[in-house]
């Protein structure tokens, strides 16, 4: 899946938000990915150490934990926008026309739901953890920041869910209308075009004849 591409007749003021929030999600998903890299490269620091020095990372349990929040939910966001989020196509790639954005747009409706109940539940319990200065076991890390990371990314990904409601109701409205800024199932064929161009940059039918050549 695929986001849905833009022209000239798209209503600007929702393309210049989806542009605006698309910028905050790919630096979401930059942090979530460096933060993975770090802690790839601490896990490394702390074998070596402990292995071979007898010095393994003070609180590397601690800060584990602690960078789970920001590279489990820091690429949510972005993941929605793109339509990387694991789901079941069986039915929906049977379905046509209106009945396929009613369903896309039912479904993104009760995402949001959800996730509006989890903004505030997370929000809490960030609150709870700031008040009573709640900290880790080992070093005495403080586990509010990586509490706040949770609503935040969810907040991201509620705005990004109002978006797509807006953009699948402009769909079942009138189904003949370019899908803007919202996922859209390709076949086996558009995905392999997609995915050979993101990784090599280039058109498959290039690509094929540089194989060849």
């Amino acid at each position: 899946m695929n986001a849905g591409p833009a022209s000239s007749e798209q209503p600007r003021t929702y393309i210049r938000f989806d542009g605006a929030l698309g910028v905050i999600e790919n630096l979401f998903n930059l942090i979530a990915a460096a933060s993975i890299l770090v802690l790839m490269l601490l896990a490394v620091v702390q074998v070596v150490g402990r292995t071979a020095f007898n010095w393994p990372v003070p609180g590397f349990i601690d800060i584990t934990e602690q960078a789970m929040a920001v590279f489990a939910f820091g690429g949510i966001a972005y993941c929605q926008r793109v339509g990387d989020h694991i789901r079941m196509e069986i039915v929906l790639g049977q379905l046509k026309g209106r009945t396929l954005w009613i369903a896309e747009f039912v479904g993104v409706v009760l995402i949001w739901l959800v996730i509006t109940g989890l903004v505030y539940g997370s929000w809490f319990h960030f609150q709870r953890s700031w008040l009573l200065g709640d900290s880790t076991i080992d070093i005495g890390l403080p586990t509010w920041p990586s509490k706040l990371v949770v609503p935040v990314a969810l907040s991201l990904l509620w705005l990004r869910l109002v978006l797509q409601i807006y953009g699948y109701w402009r769909l079942v409205r009138n189904p003949d209308a370019e899908p803007i800024a919202v996922p859209v199932i390709h076949d086996v064929a558009e995905t392999a075009k997609h995915e050979i161009e993101e990784a090599f940059g280039e058109d498959p039918a290039e690509f094929g004849r540089g194989e060849k050549a």
